[in-house]
């Protein structure tokens, strides 16, 4: 597809590798090698955080409206490399053309949220006594990190990096291994924007950047989206050190199905949910429970399933690993009892016979102790419970570990309050199947889909990139005594 690009890190504005082990990347799309990856160690996060540090006081003490004139420049030129950056998330992804443009105009949304933070972030002075002013202003925090996730290799970079630079902070940030290629991209298009060198590093790698960057102590917030599984390690190895912490975890999102639900937008937006990305979304729809009688709806599903085809409008999964890893959840659920309503195992696109691809797959009468019906799945692939009433409904959606997203389908205001006050999920949908805040409005999940005080976008990532400054000033003697002199 491409030649082998060969990934450096960035460290105080330069591109750099020094000899380290490396790791082929593979594209998704077909098989094909399009990098080779540096696998850094601690010595090259601690000469990132070094850099990051060197270049905080003069990038702190610049005010708000300065800082956010280079996220002006940068908007615009993500703008303008719009196409190019699209075919990257594609290339590395394997996302179809229109969700990785979206992922792109997403990363420029989250850009004009940063751009507007001199009229969200306003200090508090109050006259608390006679002569006496008291003062709140933020302040950032230090050198501060982001580890991002494979599965939005454009979008989840741009949740973190545009707030918390525009703060202050200095950043060093950790894509994942499997998709670097957006990240450096990023990175040559801060430095035309007029980021200052050092502001801003990247430090490719493995399991040993990611601990390294959780006992770095001269980093002072760790941000991470991933796994639940590697949330809870990153969380607890990094307030261990006494950093701050928010680490997004999994997922497995219920859609509730009502029977008055309308037919055809409830088809459409299920099977969208479950399907796009290929199913490689935090919010992707995993489990609909059907509430009594909804078998017209389920229909239509399946006729909506056979319009989506692999490698034309459903992208590739992002290793052979993982479409080996879903498709035995399909195997597993059939064994146990479980009706393959549409079936999207051993999947292949021709002229692209290398590529890891698994096509939508809708799976009827599972039960709630299945583990397709428990775990995350990470693929194209939605499980139907049935349930005699909503409450039963609800119940079902509850018992998950997680949290992150729950979505309830009805033509009733009364039904749908009655779900969002129940549902046990930091995000919840009225016949939307996959309910993303936009900003200012923050992203984050609740239980074992997050971990940590506070959102990772939005006007709750100022308080987690950012700390209260209280300043007391009294300059006239002459005033009365009072309970401040």
């Amino acid at each position: 597809m491409t030649k082998t690009i060969s990934v450096k890190n960035f460290i105080n504005g330069h591109f750099e590798r020094n000899g380290q082990e490396s790791m082929d990347v593979i594209s998704p799309i077909d098989g094909s090698t399009i990098a080779d990856l540096p696998l850094s160690s601690y010595d090259d996060v601690d000469k990132a955080v070094k850099a990051a540090k060197e270049a905080f006081p003069a990038w702190s003490g610049k005010t708000l409206k300065e800082r956010v004139q280079v996220f002006f420049k940068y908007r615009s030129l993500l703008e303008q490399h719009k196409d190019e950056l699209t075919k990257l998330v594609q290339l590395e992804n394997g996302k179809t053309y229109g969700e990785a443009e979206a992922e792109v105009l997403k990363s420029m949304e989250l850009c004009e949220f940063a751009v507007s933070m001199p009229q969200i972030v306003v200090n508090e002075i109050q006259e608390v006594s006679r002569g006496v002013e008291c003062r709140i202003e933020r302040k950032p925090l230090g050198v501060v990190a982001s580890i991002t996730p494979f599965n939005f290799p454009n979008m989840v970079p741009h949740w973190t990096m545009p707030n918390a630079i525009v703060l202050g902070n200095t950043m060093v940030m950790k894509p994942s291994e499997i998709v670097p290629l957006s990240t450096m991209r990023m990175a040559e298009l801060l430095k035309e924007a007029g980021l200052p060198d050092g502001v801003f590093n990247i430090v490719n790698g493995g399991k040993e950047v990611v601990e390294a960057i959780c006992d770095h102590p001269g980093i002072e917030a760790v941000s991470f989206v991933g796994s639940t599984k590697v949330a809870k390690i990153v969380y607890r190895r990094a307030t261990s050190n006494l950093k701050r912490c928010v680490a997004l975890g999994g997922a497995k999102n219920h859609l509730l199905v009502l029977p008055d639900a309308n037919p055809d937008m409830t088809a459409s937006n299920v099977v969208a949910s479950m399907s796009g990305c290929a199913g490689q979304r935090c919010m992707a729809a995993s489990v609909m429970v059907g509430v009594d009688k909804i078998q017209h709806i389920i229909d239509k599903m399946v006729e909506e399933a056979k319009n989506i085809v692999p490698g034309e409008n459903l992208g590739s999964v992002i290793t052979a690993g993982a479409k080996e890893r879903i498709e035995r959840y399909i195997d597993e659920a059939e064994k146990g009892g479980a009706k393959i309503l549409v079936d999207g195992r051993n999947t292949t696109v021709p002229g692209k016979e290398g590529g890891f691809y698994v096509g939508p797959t809708i799976i009827d009468y599972v039960t709630p102790d299945m583990a397709v019906a428990k775990e995350e799945i990470f693929g194209p692939v939605i499980s139907i419970i049935h349930a005699k009433t909503l409450d039963e409904a609800i119940q079902i959606e509850n018992a998950s570990n997680y949290g992150n997203a729950a979505a309830v389908f009805t033509q009733s205001g009364k039904m749908a309050k009655y779900v969002m006050e129940r549902a046990s999920a930091g995000m919840v949908g009225v016949n939307i199947g996959v309910p993303v805040p936009r900003e200012p409005f923050s992203f984050g999940g609740w239980n074992e889909s997050k971990f940590g005080v506070g959102d990772i976008t939005g006007r709750s990532s100022i308080e987690f990139w950012t700390q209260n400054k209280k300043t007391t000033t009294k300059w006239n003697p002459e005033d009365q005594i009072n309970w401040m002199s």
